[in-house]
């Protein structure tokens, strides 16, 4: 048995999490000491930006779907990889964290195209050019085997949500205000994800189209705006809002429907499509046996005051960012990928029946050990 075995076999290993989500604001990098199961500690969080042509050409890529499903990317790929690389060096510099300390890098990549019903996802990332460049052995294509199993192949977070939350009174509702919305309901052993909606991608693109900027900071141009309700309730009654779950969205999948908006004032766009969201959250009441509790929120979307303000007013109970319970917002999806590069080195599952709709718990990921030393 090699040292790297020997390594990857101990009860504990520790293990740093990179992923982009599908707003692409950043590249989240976060540590975690883990057994893989119930054992969790994790460090701090950080992210860096993708450099401005990386961002550019993923923006192009993912607009136009036949690129984005069948193009070989090899450029774009290579680039992706060399910014989540750079990403990780710094992390690892600013933490002052020797790489020799490291058992495993959890390396999610930028997802570009997610169609499960046709088992076909697809997320950019040189796993082994990671592992070689930092000589540390390094996992990624974690949701391939379950896409091929049948499976939604997201979302993918429920499994350490329920690590987090032992000590939390339950039922609780974790939301993830990413690029798309996701929740994990948690009761016991009970444990049900789905994704909810569009969250942050159709709000965020509609600002950078009319102003240039990047995102609606704390809200403020939707909580100016005028609420258009018949334009809300003609978003709502898509079909997807009723599947059951487990259910999976793309980035854009709602973003040709929202277009009816571009007729509106900036303002009053704004505030439709974040009506938009806020209830497409409140509609996953429909697929959790119990009303939960307490609301705990991540992703960017948390810092957005008129998203958290109207999620309290409908949902009538506590909503709170994550970091009410100790958690880091901006380091937890992070941390899922290196959590789950224990699990998967482990051989432990990373989704279930009520996460993804896998026909069976199962386990996942790619692993790459480095073939020289870095």
């Amino acid at each position: 048995m090699s040292s790297a075995e020997r390594d990857l076999a101990r009860e504990t290993l520790t293990a740093v999490g990179v992923i982009s989500g599908t707003s692409m604001d950043a590249i989240d990098v976060s540590l975690v000491t883990s057994d893989g199961r119930d054992a969790v500690a994790f460090g701090a969080g950080a992210s860096y930006p993708y450099r401005d042509e990386t961002r550019r050409a993923l923006q192009a890529v993912i607009a136009d779907a036949a690129r984005a499903s069948a193009e070989p990317l090899v450029e774009l790929e290579a680039a992706v990889t060399a910014d989540h690389l750079a990403a990780i060096r710094s992390y690892l510099a600013d933490q002052r964290l020797d790489p020799a300390g490291i058992d495993l890098v959890g390396l999610h990549g930028q997802t570009i195209y997610h169609r499960p019903e046709q088992r076909f996802t697809r997320q950019l990332i040189e796993g082994q050019t990671v592992a070689d460049a930092l000589g540390v052995p390094t996992v990624d294509r974690f949701r391939d085997a379950d896409v091929a199993a049948g499976g939604e192949g997201a979302p993918f977070a429920s499994l350490y949500h329920r690590a987090l939350a032992q000590a939390l009174e339950q039922p609780v509702m974790v939301l993830n205000l990413g690029g798309v919305g996701n929740v994990s309901y948690i009761d016991g052993e009970t444990v049900i994800a789905f994704d909810t909606g569009p969250a942050s991608a159709i709000l965020d693109d509609f600002v950078l189209r009319r102003l240039g900027r990047a995102y609606d900071a704390d809200g403020a141009l939707a909580a100016s705006g005028r609420v258009h309700d018949d334009l809300v309730d003609g978003f709502m009654a898509n079909p997807f809002f009723d599947r059951p779950a487990p259910k999976s969205l793309d980035r854009n999948d709602f973003h040709r429907r929202a277009q009816v908006v571009e007729t509106l004032s900036d303002a009053d766009g704004a505030a439709t499509l974040a009506a938009f969201t806020v209830e497409s959250i409140v509609a996953a009441l429909r697929h959790v046996p119990r009303t939960p509790k307490r609301w705990l929120v991540g992703g960017g979307g948390r810092l957005n005051r008129h998203f958290m303000a109207r999620l309290v007013q409908r949902l009538g109970v506590p909503v709170d960012p994550v970091e009410a319970v100790g958690w880091n917002g901006d380091a937890l999806e992070a941390q899922i990928f290196a959590y789950f590069a224990i699990r998967s080195v482990k051989e432990l599952p990373l989704s279930l029946p009520s996460t993804t709709g896998v026909p069976r718990p199962l386990t996942g990921g790619r692993l790459h050990r480095p073939r020289r030393s870095a």
